[in-house]
């Protein structure tokens, strides 16, 4: 963390949204064996910017569910620039529902700018599937393990963030919008953003002395993007280190815990 403390929150935001940053496809590659990719909500379509499927973590049989950029304009196009539509929170919450039937954890990697606001996604019901998801998270009978990646914005995030455990990248941002939001709300101008991120405290290092987060991943000199083989290494190891410690509880305690953690929240 020594890196970190001489970074500014607005430094931060410039090294979550660096193009060159592990994407959840090179943590598919990377730290994933027998990944199976399942398709579809059943209802209207199949989102490409959040997808999931049956993975392997080590010796961990999980059910992975995560956003997806793009690595090129025309990827980013095909997966909205990692903004899910309803039909992506509704696909994720069918994950998770086979997760709980066959009792496997669920683990969730978090990288938006935020759902995505358009007027199709409106009209099919976007806070109304990202609502449902958290209250299905919040009693999900499984672990449920959230890695935030890269951006955690706004409801697009919370969508699959609900979790027993709540991990962070050193240089990943978790908020409840972005600052450029957050200024032009506020004082009317974007120019501020910098000012709104170090208020905003949305910095792995502030959510986790704020009690939010419970562990922060390091990552390499200079940012994930400097070392892909590092990052990777680094969060599959915290991964595991957590899917072992939920998996001794059982299902009381584990919905239990889950419940006294976020009703924590906000205490001062």
């Amino acid at each position: 963390m020594s890196e970190n403390k001489k970074l500014t929150a607005w430094d931060v935001v410039q090294i979550a949204r660096d193009k060159n940053r592990p994407l959840l496809c090179d943590y598919i590659d990377g730290i994933c064996t027998n990944f199976i990719e399942l398709h579809g909500d059943r209802r209207f379509g199949d989102d490409k910017g959040i997808i999931g499927g049956f993975a392997t973590i080590g010796d961990n049989k999980v059910m992975l569910i995560g956003h997806q950029k793009g690595k090129t304009f025309e990827e980013n196009l095909v997966s909205n620039f990692g903004m899910g539509s309803p039909e992506g929170y509704r696909k994720a919450l069918r994950l998770m529902q086979l997760a709980e039937k066959y009792k496997i954890p669920v683990v969730t990697f978090i990288d938006t700018p935020g759902a995505y606001p358009g007027l199709e996604a409106e009209a099919r019901g976007q806070a109304e599937a990202i609502a449902l998801n958290l209250a299905k998270m919040s009693d999900l009978e499984v672990p449920i393990v959230v890695v935030v990646t890269g951006e955690g914005g706004s409801g697009g995030a919370l969508g699959i963030g609900v979790g027993d455990v709540i991990l962070m990248l050193e240089n990943s941002t978790y908020a409840v919008i972005s600052p450029e939001g957050c200024a032009s709300i506020l004082w009317r101008d974007g120019a501020k953003a910098p000012e709104a991120a170090e208020a905003m405290k949305i910095t792995a290092g502030a959510l986790k002395e704020l009690g939010i987060v419970d562990e922060i991943i390091p990552e390499p000199k200079g940012g994930a993007h400097t070392n892909h083989t590092e990052t990777l290494a680094n969060v599959e190891k915290t991964i595991c280190k957590y899917l072992s410690a939920l998996g001794k509880l059982s299902t009381s305690k584990l919905v239990s815990n889950r419940f006294k953690k976020y009703m924590a929240i906000g205490k001062f």
